[in-house]
């Protein structure tokens, strides 16, 4: 059961790299819009 354990170690590990990345990627994609329409906002009340 050695091997076993092993090799979920690390599918479970790489699966957890993946994610961290994806949500990495999603928070700045959510950050980025927001910033723009901020400044753009700004530009039109001056």
């Amino acid at each position: 059961m050695g091997k076993q354990d092993e090799e979920r170690d690390r599918r479970l590990a790489e699966a957890l790299r993946q994610n961290l990345r994806r949500r990495k990627a999603q928070a700045r994609e959510r950050d980025v819009p927001a910033a723009a329409a901020t400044k753009s906002d700004d530009e039109a009340g001056n």
